[in-house]
């Protein structure tokens, strides 16, 4: 199941929500315009970039490519803390949105064994 195709579209748009969290933060940081304009781009950009750049190489849930290769618990670890973050800084703004996020990963991931196991064994064998 971690594999279908509905559970990758699902992890894509938490991708994408987790995203729009640091971006929403960025702007609620500070009332100065350009400051607030540049912090709503450049936190999701950070968080975007360490996301594709930290990976497990033949990982089947994305490319396959691993730019920086790192062990399937670290990028476990990654991708938790990723979820755990912008659910934190939803938080801040609407709980329900953030409850809504974290529960969204959650079951993503439970349905996600599969992968999980993969990555906790050590990636490819």
């Amino acid at each position: 199941m971690a594999y279908h195709p509905i559970n990758l579209a699902v992890r894509f748009l938490l991708e994408l929500g987790a995203l729009a969290a640091f971006s929403i933060y960025g702007w609620r940081l500070t009332d100065h315009g350009v400051l607030r304009v540049g912090l709503a781009v450049l936190l999701p950009a950070i968080a975007a970039s360490i996301w594709g750049v930290f990976a497990v190489p033949g990982d089947p849930s994305r490319s396959g490519s691993a730019p920086v290769p790192i062990p399937g618990a670290a990028r476990l670890i990654l991708e938790l803390v990723f979820f755990a973050a912008a659910a934190w800084v939803l938080s801040g703004r609407s709980a329900a949105w953030a409850a809504a996020l974290a529960g969204v990963a959650a079951t993503h991931y439970a349905l996600s064994l599969e992968r999980i196991v993969w990555l906790v064994r050590g990636g490819p064998a």
